[in-house]
C-alpha cells in the first residue's frame, strides 16, 4: 500500500532526522499526526521515509533514507535488537547493572522514543505522535529482548500538546529494585519523578566514588541519593550530607541508603539559603556534587538558566575546601558544553576561586548520540579541583 507523500520546499542536504514545519509544503490531504509518509524534495526526488505531523514544530522525523526499507514491525524489531546488542554485547552493561537505557531516541535511529530498563520493568517514554501511534510494534520488539518484562509507558503533558496526541498513563507499577556496581536502588516510575533514578550518571557516580575515601562529601540536589550513596558505600567517604528541596524524593533517598547500609545525613532545604548559611558558618567539604534538575526547555530562557547555574556554582564553590573537588552537572540540553564550561569559569571568578578542570564527561555509552544529531547529547558533568 502506497504511503502518503509529503514534499519539501528545499533540497535535502542533511541527514538530520528532523525537518521543521517551515521547510515542508502542506499536503493537500493532511495525514493524521504520526502517520508514515514518503518524503520528496523540492525537485520531486524521493529522499526519505518517516513520521509526519502537521501540528508539530518538527513536521517530519525521517527514519530511513533507503527507498527499499519499509517502516514496519520488522523494522522496529531490527532497530531495537541493534540497540540492545550495543548495550549488551559491546558495552557489557549486564555485568555492571540491570538498570540502563535501552533506546536513546535519535542516538539509536528511533527519533521520538526513549526506553529505560529497571530490572524486569521497561519504562517507555514517547516524544512523538509517530512512536505513540506504532507503540504495539515497539512493545512486541522489546518483548523479544526482554521476555516476561513489565511495561510502564508515559508521555509528558507538554509533549502530548506539541505532538497532538492524548495518552493517559496507567497507574504506577510496583517499584523495581536494580543493582549498579553492586549497590541497590529502587526505581519508581509514575511517582512524579520520572523513575526516581537516573542511569545516565552511572559512570560519573563511579568516577566520583574514587575521589571520596576518608573525605567529607556534600551532594546538592541529591534526588534519590545516587552520588551520596556511591560516595559512602562504594567510595568510603567519612561523612556524607545530601540536600534536596523535595521531601518525597528525599524519602526515596533514605530508603536507598538503608538498602546499602550507608549512613548519610539527608536535609530538606532550598540549596541557596542552605549554602549561604553553610558558607557563613565556615563549613567546608572535600567533595561537592551539584546536579540540579533541567532548568529550561525553552531556547528563550537559556540566558536566565545560565545565570541560575552561575549563582548555584558560585555558592557551591564557596563551601569546597581548598584543593577539594566540585562535580558540576547540567542536564539542560539547550545549554552547550562550551557555554557550561564558560559559566564555571565565570562562577569561579565571582567566587574568588581558581578552578582546574580534571575531566569533562557526559552520559554513559547507553545514551549514544549520532555525530550529525547533537540534540541527543544533553548531560554535562565537569569534575573540577577548586583552589
Amino acid at each position: 500500500m502506497a504511503l502518503p507523500v509529503v514534499r519539501l520546499k528545499i533540497e535535502r542536504r542533511s541527514s538530520h532526522p528532523w525537518v521543521f514545519q517551515k521547510m515542508v509544503d502542506k499536503p493537500v490531504a493532511k495525514p493524521k499526526p504520526g502517520s508514515l509518509v514518503d518524503v520528496l524534495d523540492n525537485a520531486g526526488a524521493w529522499v526519505g521515509r518517516g513520521f509526519y505531523n502537521g501540528h508539530s514544530r518538527i513536521a517530519l522525523r525521517v527514519l530511513t533514507e533507503d527507498p527499499n526499507e519499509a517502516i514496519d514491525a520488522v523494522w522496529f524489531a531490527r532497530k531495537i535488537a541493534a540497540a540492545v546488542a550495543l548495550r549488551r554485547e559491546l558495552l557489557g552493561l549486564d555485568a555492571v547493572s540491570d538498570g540502563w537505557r535501552v533506546v536513546h531516541s535519535e542516538g539509536d535511529g528511533l527519533s521520538g522514543l526513549v526506553v529505560d530498563r529497571y530490572a524486569d520493568l521497561l519504562v517507555v517514554e514517547f516524544f512523538s505522535a509517530g512512536m505513540f501511534r506504532y507503540r504495539e510494534w515497539i512493545y512486541a520488539a522489546l518483548r523479544e529482548s526482554f521476555p516476561g518484562c513489565r511495561f510502564y509507558s508515559f508521555a509528558e503533558e507538554h509533549v502530548q500538546k506539541q505532538e497532538s496526541f492524548d495518552f493517559r498513563s496507567p497507574e504506577a507499577p510496583a517499584p523495581a529494585l536494580i543493582t549498579e556496581h553492586g549497590l541497590k536502588f529502587k526505581a519508581s516510575p509514575g511517582s512524579g519523578h520520572k523513575t526516581g533514578f537516573f542511569a545516565d550518571q552511572r559512570d560519573n557516580r563511579e568516577f566520583l566514588a574514587q575521589l571520596c575515601r576518608g573525605k567529607r562529601v556534600l551532594d546538592i540536589c541529591c534526588n534519590s541519593g545516587g552520588f551520596a550513596i556511591y560516595a559512602k558505600a562504594r567510595g568510603g567517604a567519612d561523612e556524607v550530607v545530601g540536600i534536596d528541596l523535595d521531601e518525597e524524593i528525599l524519602e526515596v533517598a533514605r530508603r536507598n541508603a538503608q538498602l546499602n547500609d550507608a549512613r548519610i545525613r539527608f536535609v530538606q532545604s532550598d540549596l541557596f539559603p542552605w549554602l549561604r548559611d553553610a558558607a557563613n558558618a565556615g563549613e567546608q567539604f572535600d567533595v561537592v556534587v551539584l546536579d540540579p534538575a533541567k532548568l529550561t526547555r525553552d531556547r528563550e530562557q537559556v540566558i536566565p538558566a545560565l545565570k541560575k547555574y552561575n549563582d548555584m556554582n558560585k555558592l557551591a564553590m564557596s563551601v569546597v575546601k581548598p584543593g577539594g573537588v566540585l562535580l558540576s552537572c547540567s542536564c539542560t540540553g539547550l545549554v552547550s558544553e562550551e557555554e557550561f564550561l564558560d559559566m564555571i569559569r565565570r562562577a569561579a571568578y565571582f567566587a574568588g576561586r581558581r578552578v582546574q578542570v580534571l575531566k569533562v564527561a557526559g552520559a554513559g555509552g547507553d545514551h549514544p548520540f549520532m555525530a550529525h544529531v547533537k540534540e541527543s547529547r544533553y548531560l554535562k558533568a565537569v569534575f573540577c579541583r577548586v583552589d
